[in-house]
């Protein structure tokens, strides 16, 4: 890490914002040159310092990184590993913060040069919120990141992102890209579609009349539809099967209901109910919430 002078960010979001800003905090002498296509976010970028450098050509951005980190939409990613593949310096390590995997690992594969090494990232952070506006140097604290790679990794690289990620104040831990995108279709992609369904189950006038609990349920359905279309198309057969897995539970509960089976539905509920308690148990001992 010593010998880190410049972190290129594509994509100044919510993520990319924030990991611009944690640099800055982090890293006091490494350069952070930030890209954006849009003009209004350029301007906003500047305007909130989040990096030392704003700029509007990619291929420019990427020239002199030792790390470029792609924060945009993840099915962008293959058009500008293209974009950026011949601007690359040797050795530069590629790396993204997108929630899916497979695809990513197999588009660097195929558009980025072999002097580049391309490792994932999904560091376990965010909010509903979007724009460059809601970014802070603080997102990453405490946070679990993945790092997903392949059978024959660059270690170099793997050692840098760790170390990287470690100094940004996460937990890193290392999967396989099948394996990745196998967990987060239930634990991730579940529960947003899961809040979706929950809205749009019920209609306007009624969802006036929904509490607190309601709202804690559904709050993840506040996401940037685009960027969510992005993550359950590229990752669709895992998706799908998680799908399948909570209609098989609720036709569970729903045959109990409807059978006046109160022994089944306590049995169902009072398991779903020792398994969160387990849950948040673990993530207490882990500092991952606060009891």
């Amino acid at each position: 890490m010593k010998d880190l002078r410049q972190i290129t960010v594509v994509g100044l979001g919510l993520l990319g914002g924030s990991i611009t800003l944690a640099v800055l905090r982090t890293f006091s002498r490494v350069k952070v040159v930030g890209y954006t296509h849009r003009a209004i976010t350029r301007r906003k970028a500047r305007q909130l310092a989040v990096a030392t450098e704003v700029v509007d050509d990619v291929k420019s951005s990427v020239s002199d990184a030792d790390i470029v980190i792609l924060a945009t939409p993840i099915r962008t990613f293959e058009e500008i590993f293209s974009q950026i593949a011949d601007a690359l310096p040797s050795g530069c390590i590629v790396t993204d913060v997108g929630s899916t995997k497979v695809l990513p690992h197999r588009w660097a594969a195929r558009k980025l040069p072999k002097t580049a090494h391309y490792v994932g990232s999904h560091p376990i952070t965010g909010s509903e919120q979007r724009g460059i506006e809601f970014a802070r140097d603080d997102l990453f604290d405490q946070a679990t990141c993945i790092l997903t790679t392949t059978k024959r990794p660059n270690n170099r690289a793997v050692q840098t992102l760790r170390k990287f990620w470690s100094e940004l104040g996460c937990c890193v831990k290392l999967m396989t890209p099948a394996e990745h995108d196998r967990i987060f279709a239930n634990v991730s992609h579940l529960p947003h579609l899961i809040a979706a369904a929950l809205i749009n189950a019920n209609n306007a006038k009624e969802l006036k009349f929904a509490g607190k609990g309601f709202i804690d349920t559904s709050r993840v359905a506040s996401g940037p539809a685009n960027i969510w279309a992005d993550v359950l198309l590229t990752n669709a057969n895992n998706t799908t099967r998680s799908i399948d897995k909570i209609i098989a539970e609720l036709v569970k509960l729903k045959k109990a209901i409807k059978s006046q089976d109160k022994k089944q539905i306590e049995n169902l509920l009072e398991a779903a109910r020792s398994k969160r308690a387990a849950l948040i148990n673990y993530k207490i001992k882990k500092k991952e919430l606060i009891s």
